[in-house]
């Protein structure tokens, strides 16, 4: 099984590398999407939330940094579509300046917090 991730090319202010998703919504909070990047974003995020567990919601404490540090989601590759629509993501970001890495794992990048048919969370092993 192998696992997908997008994330910031560039560390944040806490040195962890955000996903495609929380870098939208950070863009959101800050008002600098224009009035179609900020529909694409509701869409989607309706699109996502109606179709994968946001693993928060099953474990509180997952993304917690002093229970689980550096957590993160990676998508299975197997979860075509849910991998597939990052794409719109990525055009918004590369628009405002912000790089995107796509990394694949031919295993768990760490060790598995949580799991569902979808995408795991993992704490990366150097955390």
């Amino acid at each position: 099984m192998a696992y997908v991730r997008f994330q910031s090319a560039e560390p944040n202010a806490e040195g962890r590398h955000p996903g495609f998703l929380g870098l939208i919504n950070n863009l959101s909070k800050a008002g600098r999407l224009t009035a179609e990047q900020e529909e694409f974003r509701r869409t989607n995020h309706a699109w996502y939330e109606s179709r994968y567990t946001n693993p928060a919601t099953v474990d509180p404490t997952v993304y917690d940094h002093s229970v689980n540090p550096g957590a993160t989601a990676w998508f299975k590759e197997s979860a075509e579509a849910l991998v597939a629509r990052a794409a719109g993501y990525l055009e918004i970001l590369d628009a405002h300046g912000i790089r995107c890495d796509k990394l694949v794992s031919p295993q768990a990048p760490g060790r598995i917090i949580y799991e569902d048919d979808d995408q795991i969370v993992v704490v990366p092993s150097s955390a």
